[in-house]
């Protein structure tokens, strides 16, 4: 090659694959087919104006309108592609003497416009129609479209005049009223990307999946600069194509893993994950305001998701499919009114960051806005904060719901306990001062609001379960609450079933339990892994045992990782992802082993008793004795429970006695065959000696 010899240079992409006829002009539908069938219609008109984004096809769609004007088949919406016309209006061709392009960027003065209609009413040299094309119509003034304005209302018959603009509303409206107004529009990302992969097939080129969304967003809509984008990278790309990498380099855009981690720290409350991925953003040079706009995108998509959630399907998000993926987890993370709110803040801030000398301090302001609704009084953020309510509440009830049957089981057991004689406890025979100490303790125990409302509540649960010997311990404490009502206690009842809850349960539902934490333990889960990825690979095999005060307590068989995950920092992590998802401030201990086991008494039965209690529960009267002979209200109103006589009654609140309870034997054989007399209680042993041998009757001392 001689030395100082041009190379050839290579044509653009854009103007390779420049459209020749309608058909292949693309995203343009609305405009293309209603051309087509006014020219196979022939209803021809003298003027058009094509308006629309820059790069979408306008001057090409003039172009071809002229091609099929002056075809020799034509005018036909298909030009042939043939005829010397055809051949020299195609993309490559070298135009034609009857067709005049003319850029009113540069041609706009009352002269230009002066020359042009001089020669607009010469006849075509060897076409049908002379046909003008206006470029940027909107930078002729208002002398040049006023002295274009009797041309273009009355013009020849051989006269086509077709303007193109990006801004119609520029256009005289003298004029803009004689035309067909069609008006173009920016290319779907979806037919796009058909366009980019088809053009990529037919030059050989490697691209990777993910750089298509790159170049579309880059190109905007426009085809043409979409091209443009994709050539550059096609000019620069190595042995293996064109990489996901080279093109963020080459494009300036932001990496989506910088994307991923500042929305997943924004998602778990994380302020050091925000600011240290800030920080990573200008280190690596990369401009703030792009980073703020490509963040302003990606809430953009993750709202459309969680609205719609087939937006990637209709063509309303546009992305790969691992990020796709990605930004559905986030959408579950993030509320509508959190996401709307960090919408308008980082919008703010896009318009605060023009022509600021310190974007980066704009930046950091603007994520710490983002991170503190509290931090503001307006609408947005008072509904960030009533969503984080009503996310831990929609957690909450459901561990209400269970807390009931197990407070009504230590309430229970704790009324049982409640009336055992001290007595027993410290294995002593019952003694008058020892019935004392029991009667006043029971008194002011029914004098207490609290434990007369749980009464009735541990009564049913005994009703639940009647063992023999047991029922009638349960009852009279129902009717030492309300002496006033003596058989309630007998058989639950609807009115028995809705006594009023005590002060403290209205506070039930906002607590939250092991359960909750349990419930949510798949997002406690994700918000680990945001922090730390080896925390939240030993937490998977660990499991809630249960909340001590604000410590919650974690289970793991392997005593190594009880250790480790025991370590402030991995303590740290898991507080953190608890505060991200049930909104609590709670410590963390990890236990290893395995838990250990319930109480095991079922609910009914009496707590341990004394030594001597194994004697007395075997010495329970059987429970096939002979009807009584008394009537059932007069029945006495001790029993044993469990082996544990209930403190004699005092006189003035004593209940009547419950029916339910088997009569003692009528004779000294039933006696002999219940227990021997040295292992009960003396009292009942007298009432029933007098019972069966004299025939007394129990006195009703109300």
């Amino acid at each position: 090659m001689p030395v100082g010899s041009l190379t050839a240079v290579a044509l653009a992409l854009y103007r390779t694959y420049r459209p020749a006829t309608f058909a292949e002009v693309v995203g343009q539908d609305h405009v293309t087919e209603p051309l087509r069938t006014a020219l196979a219609a022939g209803r021809i008109n003298h003027a058009y104006l094509f308006s629309g984004p820059r790069g979408c096809g306008k001057t090409s769609s003039a172009r071809i309108l002229a091609r099929s004007l002056n075809c020799e088949q034509g005018p036909t919406p298909d030009p042939c592609g043939a005829c010397s016309s055809c051949v020299a209006l195609a993309p490559g061709g070298p135009g034609n003497i009857d067709v005049t392009e003319l850029d009113a960027a540069s041609h706009g003065g009352v002269d230009d416009t002066r020359e042009l209609r001089d020669r607009a009413f010469f006849a075509p040299a060897e076409s049908r129609y002379r046909v003008f094309i206006v470029d940027e119509a909107h930078m002729i003034t208002t002398q040049g479209f006023n002295a274009l304005l009797k041309i273009v209302e009355e013009p020849p018959e051989h006269l086509v005049f077709v303007f193109a603009t990006t801004e119609p509303d520029k256009v005289l409206p003298t004029i803009r009223s004689r035309t067909h107004h069609y008006p173009f529009r920016l290319i779907p990302p979806g037919t796009l990307r058909k366009l980019l992969e088809r053009i990529c097939d037919q030059e050989g080129a490697v691209v990777a999946p993910g750089v298509y969304p790159l170049v579309i967003r880059a190109g905007g809509g426009s085809a043409r600069d979409s091209l443009s984008v994709l050539d550059q990278l096609l000019a620069g790309a190595g042995p293996g194509g064109v990489t996901y990498e080279r093109a963020v380099a080459l494009l300036g855009v932001t990496d989506v893993a910088l994307i991923d981690d500042v929305v997943d720290a924004l998602a778990a409350s994380d302020r050091a994950a925000v600011f240290e991925a800030v920080d990573r953003l200008v280190e690596a040079g990369h401009d703030p305001r792009r980073f703020a706009a490509d963040l302003l995108q990606r809430l953009r998509d993750v709202t459309l998701l969680q609205a719609v959630p087939e937006a990637a399907d209709r063509g309303l998000v546009e992305a790969a499919d691992d990020e796709l993926a990605r930004m559905v987890e986030q959408a579950g993370k993030l509320g509508p009114a959190t996401l709307a709110r960090y919408g308008e803040i980082v919008h703010t801030g896009l318009i605060d960051m023009r022509g600021a000398t310190a974007p980066r301090l704009l930046l950091e302001l603007l994520c710490a806005r983002m991170l503190l609704p509290a931090a503001s009084t307006a609408e947005p953020g008072l509904l960030e904060r009533l969503e984080r309510l009503e996310r831990r509440n929609a957690i909450a009830p459901a561990a209400a719901v269970a807390e009931p049957a197990g407070e009504d089981e230590s309430r229970s057991a704790t009324d049982r306990r409640t009336f055992r004689r001290p007595s027993d406890e410290s294995e002593q025979p019952a003694g008058g001062a020892a019935a004392g100490a029991a009667r006043s303790d029971a008194r002011a125990t029914s004098d207490t609001p609290a434990e007369s409302a749980d009464a009735p509540r541990a009564a049913r649960d005994a009703e639940a379960e009647p063992p023999p010997g047991r029922a009638t311990t349960e009852r009279p404490a129902s009717g030492r609450a309300d002496p006033s009502k003596p058989d309630e206690s007998a058989a639950p009842s609807p009115a028995s079933s809705g006594d009023p809850a005590p002060p403290a349960e209205p506070a039930a539902p906002v607590a939250l339990d092991a359960a909750a934490a349990r419930r949510v333990w798949p997002e406690i889960l994700a918000a680990t892994r945001t922090q730390s990825r080896s925390v939240e690979a030993m937490l998977v095999n660990a499991t809630v045992r249960s909340v001590e005060n604000d410590t919650l307590v974690l289970g793991i068989g392997a005593p190594s990782l009880a250790r480790r995950l025991s370590e402030q920092r991995n303590a740290d992590v898991v507080a953190g992802a608890l505060h991200a998802v049930l909104g609590v401030r709670w410590q963390v201990r990890c236990e290893h082993g395995d838990p250990p086991p319930p109480p095991a008494a079922p609910r009914g039965d009496p707590p341990p008793p004394p030594p001597a209690a194994p004697q007395r529960r075997s010495s329970r009267p059987p429970p096939e004795r002979p009807p009584p002979e008394r009537p059932p209200p007069e029945r006495r109103p001790t029993a044993s429970d469990g082996g544990v006589p209930l403190p004699p009654e005092p006189p003035d609140e004593e209940a009547p006695p419950d029916d339910e309870e088997p009569p003692p034997a009528a004779g000294a054989a039933g006696v002999r065959e219940a227990a021997p007399a040295a292992d009960r209680d003396p009292e009942e042993v007298a009432i029933e000696l007098l019972s069966s041998q004299l025939g007394a009757r129990a006195i009703d001392r109300r």
